[in-house]
């Protein structure tokens, strides 16, 4: 892939992060989605607030510019207050909050506030954990309703920061409910075809498996892309921790499923039962995600297919698929889809921007320390 196309779009990324966070001023956290491609600030209770600090630190070590450091460390301040006050973390997403974030500004800058605030995360997601059935539950308050005895697909990248937690604390309690997560998720989210379950349902009474189905893909036996993505870097970030090697199956087996339903532009539909000439919406987002899933995955087992099929997909996002031709827009990514059956149209979202940027800082640094 060619450096310059890489330079060129990290370079793009990190003005539009110096837009993004003009536009939000000092304490504020771009929303989950734009409207229109213009992020305007949320009230910081949102899943996704971690990865705009996630930005700051890519932008910091790409640049070497103190102004980013010292805006991630704001944003730590203030998820390190979210986190103390319990205020809207009553779900999974711990990983998504605190590992591009605090884990981050704790590796590069030493920051105490930043460990601490991510061991908290790490005990609140603990208080998820069900016995029954040896899984973190999604949503929903951890009571005896059926309704909510599930996890979903996205919590494998969550795990990290669990695996991380048991490093900096010595406490082996994170990574073996991690692994139980992980044990659980691998048995039953993935098909024999090697597509995904979103989410997956236990008996509250036994933890016997009932069914798999969808909330936000196209139907419970298609193959919701980000989902499929999530998948595809959940089982890199896992053995990057775990180092079993029969996770590589799996790996294979839902990289090679991602890969086989990949349109002609190789940035796949919001659910890949869809394809060329289907009316449907892109979902960029799943694209850079699965991106960096196949080069974390490189490092430990190189497959030469997957990894020229991460170079093209990673190619189409930037050079279709950023906001360059949108002067007004503050994002970095068109098209990125969240919840297609909830009536959300396509936008920038700061899962993607931050995947695309993380993906191409990878390609340009492969010895690069990662976040998660």
């Amino acid at each position: 892939m060619q450096k310059e196309l890489l330079i060129k779009s990290m370079d793009y990324f990190v003005g539009q992060l110096d837009k993004l966070m003009k536009d939000m001023g000092k304490t504020g956290v771009p929303g989950c989605q734009s409207k229109d491609y213009v992020y305007v600030a949320d009230g910081g209770n949102d899943w996704t607030d971690g990865f705009f600090a996630g930005e700051m630190n890519l932008a910091y070590e790409y640049t070497g510019n103190e102004k980013y450091k010292l805006a991630a460390l704001k944003q730590v301040e203030i998820l390190k207050d979210r986190i103390e006050k319990k205020f809207a973390v009553d779900h999974h997403d711990m990983g998504f909050l605190y590992s591009p974030s605090c884990i981050a500004a704790y590796d590069l800058y030493d920051n105490e506030d930043a460990k601490q605030a991510a061991i908290m995360a790490a005990d609140n997601l603990l208080l998820r954990y069900r016995e029954k059935g040896q899984f973190l539950q999604a949503w929903g308050p951890v009571d005896d309703n059926p309704e909510n005895y599930r996890f979903i697909i996205d919590c494998l990248i969550n795990l990290p920061l669990l695996y991380r937690v048991s490093d900096l604390t010595g406490d082996t309690k994170y990574k073996d409910i991690a692994e139980k997560h992980f044990r659980t998720a691998s048995k039953y989210v993935v098909r024999e075809d090697f597509s995904t379950n979103h989410t997956y349902y236990f008996n509250i009474e036994d933890g016997s498996p009932i069914k798999g189905v969808t909330v936000q893909g196209y139907a419970d036996d298609s193959m919701w892309a980000r989902g499929q993505a999530w998948a595809i870097y959940g089982m890199a970030l896992n053995y990057r921790y775990l180092k079993d090697e029969s996770i590589f199956e799996i790996y294979d087996g839902v990289t090679k499923a991602y890969i086989e339903h990949l349109p002609k532009d190789n940035v796949p539909f919001w659910d890949m039962v869809f394809t060329d000439g289907d009316d449907q919406p892109r979902d960029t987002s799943s694209a850079a995600i699965a991106v960096c899933g196949i080069l974390e995955m490189e490092k430990y087992h190189p497959n030469e297919t997957f990894r020229k099929k991460a170079e093209e997909v990673l190619e189409s996002l930037l050079t279709k698929y950023t906001t360059e031709k949108l002067p007004y827009s503050n994002g970095f990514l068109t098209d990125s889809m969240f919840n297609r059956n909830a009536g959300h149209k396509p936008e920038c979202s700061t899962w993607g921007d931050y995947y695309v940027m993380e993906a191409v800082y990878r390609m340009l640094n492969p010895n690069w320390k990662i976040y998660w």
